[in-house]
């Protein structure tokens, strides 16, 4: 299970990543705001480093449902700054969260490694050539609908064999535009056009997307359906639920785990790697 990534080779086989996550947004769900200022942003993300993320995942527009779009020159302001600082002060792999091809480009100039586009290459005509360019880390993400629309009323006949269809069809279309497989992480979306259930079901038989042979990103922290499950609307409560699913998601195959808290996130994943053996 390698990640290529720019030069670098990432073996995912036996030992998971902790990608930890940066928001640079005035309105993302559960930390709008907090890391809008460079020198903020730059010192979370370090912190998160020490607590064992091998992977920063940094994103000037939110993606919550109902978020508006943001130009992406405003996207560009709020990112480039931060990735340029993260990348003077550490090696850590860092990763673009936009479905913009300019403002992909303008990160992986300053120093990103990973594209992350929640549209799965399909938002902008221009991402899928850039990112073949690029030899940049990707990561496809199964997404219905788009970010302002997409809860209204999410439907599938059977969500885990229309999330494998996807993932099927967008591998066959990143190969064909020149982007080399080992390239590629695969994201089922939790959260993304989905209801509660739906998020159930994918966390459940996650295991049906080993086929593809490529590494799995899950990425629940914070999200809303957590309280669902928990019976709770507060947001406090989503955490230890959150490090749970951490593990699970691990010994259901997933090998990047996107977070905002780190540390715990990281024990729970090496403590479930000691119990399976993957040391």
């Amino acid at each position: 299970m390698i990640w290529k990534i720019r030069d670098r080779e990432i073996d995912l086989s036996r030992r998971a990543r902790v990608m930890g996550i940066i928001n640079a947004t005035p309105d993302s769900f559960s930390d709008g705001g907090s890391f809008l200022d460079p020198q903020a942003a730059l010192a979370h993300g370090l912190q998160m480093v020490a607590e064992g993320a091998e992977i920063l995942d940094i994103g000037g527009e939110s993606t919550r449902p109902g978020a508006q779009s943001v130009e992406a020159d405003e996207e560009i302001r709020r990112v480039l700054p931060i990735i340029q600082a993260l990348r003077r002060e550490s090696q850590v792999l860092l990763s673009i969260d936009t479905s913009k091809a300019a403002v992909a480009r303008g990160a992986l100039d300053a120093g990103a490694d990973i594209i992350n586009d929640v549209t799965g290459l399909r938002g902008d005509p221009d991402m899928a050539a850039l990112a073949a360019a690029s030899k940049a880390g990707i990561v496809i993400m199964h997404m219905q609908g788009e970010p302002r629309t997409m809860q209204v009323a999410p439907t599938y006949d059977d969500v885990v064999e229309e999330v494998g269809n996807f993932f099927r069809q967008a591998l066959a279309r990143s190969v064909a535009c020149g982007i080399e497989p080992m390239r590629i992480a695969l994201d089922p979306g939790i959260g993304f056009g989905k209801t509660p259930e739906h998020n159930r079901r994918l966390l459940a038989e996650l295991s049906a997307f080993l086929e593809f042979g490529r590494p799995l990103l899950v990425g629940v922290s914070r999200k809303s359906f957590l309280g669902w499950l928990a019976g709770s609307s507060a947001m406090d409560d989503r955490f230890w639920p959150g490090v749970a699913l951490t593990s699970l998601c691990r010994e259901r195959g997933a090998r990047i785990l996107r977070v905002h808290d780190v540390k715990p996130h990281t024990e729970a994943l090496r403590m479930t790697e000691a119990i399976l053996g993957d040391v």
